[in-house]
């Protein structure tokens, strides 16, 4: 377990110093994000803020994976290097489109199709390579059947629907982080929870595993390489804590696309990896919420031709104008998140319990 704490202490000291001096050197070099300008009034003071604050903690998060590795002496596992290939090959698509904002002075970056197709080539890669490598017990990083906690026996997916099914789960999750990233923190801590309680889960399939002596019985989890998903997470969790330092209201840097499609795809690779494809669902019920106010918008305004349902989607900017103070919006927002996670949790351990 000590590979789990240094991973998380490492990954956050990096982030706490490296994100000051990311803000140095972005801010020289006049690397801000810009703001559109039919959201709220509030948001005009931040334009110019440093953005790709994201690079930091993907770069924290991996060094401290692998400073953990190295701690223990142990090697890196297949399921592991795939959630770590994903939350960096996310993040490399979003790198693009922050760039691309900063290079032509504008709010939006990649073209549409372009952002999608690269992440359907990160996300298909990650699918068929999760469907590979068999340990000696012939157990896979992902599994063929839809998960809830544990693998549903009579959801099984038969070849190209897998890997259409984990890159539904992929787009859902990483774009479900992108729209919450809209307030100074928001993200940033709501994606903190999420990991910490994958950090708790992964601890739990580690200790229940069908792997092992101990774990072995009705109730064990077939998941390949728990305590090495049980490092990522605590890094990750690690990384985003030394990040909201300098993220919070008000904010010093931004973690931009870089940041924010990383995150939801590390968060997919987690659900896939650890099967609990649906019940991350709930863990991540903040950026449900949050993705469903922008779909119920757009579906509202086009059934009703051109009324809307909230004054401005996504959902914490329709709370902004109605007159909450960002910081009001943010805090209430991190216990909804609070109050999911917990709820998942306590869905997962009662499911142990009950059998």
């Amino acid at each position: 377990m000590i590979s789990i704490l240094f991973a998380g202490a490492v990954s956050m000291v990096l982030t706490l110093l490296g994100t000051r001096w990311a803000i140095t050197l972005l801010a020289r070099r006049g690397y801000g994000q810009e703001i559109r300008d039919d959201g709220p009034t509030s948001h005009h003071t931040k334009r110019g803020t440093p953005t790709m604050g994201g690079t930091v903690f993907i770069v924290a998060t991996i060094i401290g994976y692998f400073a953990a590795k190295l701690l223990t002496m142990s090697p890196p596992s297949a399921s592991a290097l795939l959630v770590l290939f994903l939350f960096a090959g996310m993040g490399a698509v979003g790198f693009l489109d922050d760039f691309i904002k900063i290079f032509r002075q504008r709010s939006l970056g990649l073209r549409s199709k372009a952002k999608l197709a690269g992440q359907t080539m990160v996300a298909v890669s990650f699918a068929v390579l999760a469907l590979q490598f068999p340990d000696e017990r012939g157990q896979r990083p992902a599994s063929p059947f839809i998960s809830f906690i544990r693998d549903i026996n009579w959801l099984h997916l038969a070849g190209v629907l897998v890997v259409i099914w984990i890159l539904l789960l992929i787009a859902g999750m990483s774009n479900g982080v992108n729209l919450a990233d809209g307030l100074d923190g928001l993200a940033t801590g709501a994606s903190m929870m999420v990991f910490g309680a994958y950090t708790l889960i992964c601890i739990w399939q580690f200790n229940q595993s069908c792997a092992t002596a101990e774990g072995a019985g009705a109730k064990c989890y077939e998941v390949r390489d728990p305590l090495d998903l049980a490092v990522v997470a605590a890094a990750l969790t690690g990384a985003l804590f030394g990040f909201l330092w300098w993220n919070a209201s008000p904010a010093k840097i931004f973690m931009g696309d870089t940041g924010s499609l990383s995150l939801g795809g590390a968060l997919a690779g987690m659900a896939v990896m650890t099967r609990t494809e649906l019940l991350v669902l709930l863990l991540g019920g903040l950026f449900v919420i949050i993705t469903a106010s922008v779909i119920l918008q757009v579906g509202y305004f086009k059934l009703t031709k051109g009324k809307r349902l909230f004054r401005m989607a996504p959902l914490h900017h329709h709370f902004e104008m109605l007159g909450w103070e960002q910081v009001n919006v943010v805090i209430r927002f991190w216990i909804i998140q609070g109050l999911c996670v917990v709820i998942g949790l306590g869905i997962f351990y009662a499911e142990w319990v009950t059998g």
